[in-house]
């Protein structure tokens, strides 16, 4: 099993996720999806991203967390608001970000993605620790899969529109591809 390590992901957290299982073939991994979260919704900072992909949240710290705790979801990376990047889910494991998705007409996309989270939210500029992180992030992706071109870096809205808006009108794609060029 292949397990991507370079010089910016040995410097993330490691904090694993259970919620992922294998790929039906990891050498097919061709695509990058951006997302957002926040939680509680349009908060920043504090654990509770963390404790959502890693199955633990309580109900407790917030009402919203009643209607999500059972969720069982993950990304490979979370990139906060400061740069700090977090993995849960090694990239040849399938992570549980996309839903029901369909890129380029092919469907299941946590078949054969990685899903990058932003902390952050569709209306509220992304900072710009984010946007260097993501893109160090994403090239070390691309080195590692060359599958994943330029063109095959998307939005979680574009495999999953109607459904899905992240990462939302507040990113900037123009600036983001620019820093990956």
């Amino acid at each position: 099993m292949l397990t991507i390590t370079c010089h910016l992901l040995d410097c993330a957290s490691h904090i694993p996720s259970p919620h992922h299982n294998q790929r039906p073939n990891p050498s097919d991994i061709s695509l990058l999806v951006i997302h957002n979260i926040s939680l509680p919704p349009g908060e920043f900072g504090g654990p509770y991203i963390e404790q959502f992909f890693q199955g633990e949240l309580t109900s407790t710290a917030h009402p919203y967390f009643d209607e999500i705790r059972e969720m069982k979801v993950s990304a490979h990376c979370l990139i906060k608001r400061d740069g700090a990047v977090v993995q849960f889910v090694p990239f040849d494991q399938r992570a549980w970000h996309a839903g029901v998705s369909s890129f380029e007409g092919r469907d299941q996309c946590n078949d054969y993605s990685i899903g990058i989270e932003l902390e952050g939210t569709d209306d509220l500029p992304y900072t710009d620790l984010q946007y260097q992180r993501l893109a160090e992030v994403a090239k070390s992706i691309q080195h590692h899969y060359p599958a994943i071109t330029a063109s095959r870096i998307t939005g979680h809205s574009d495999i999953a529109p109607g459904r899905k808006t992240d990462p939302g009108r507040s990113f900037n794609w123009k600036a983001f591809r620019a820093l990956i060029r």
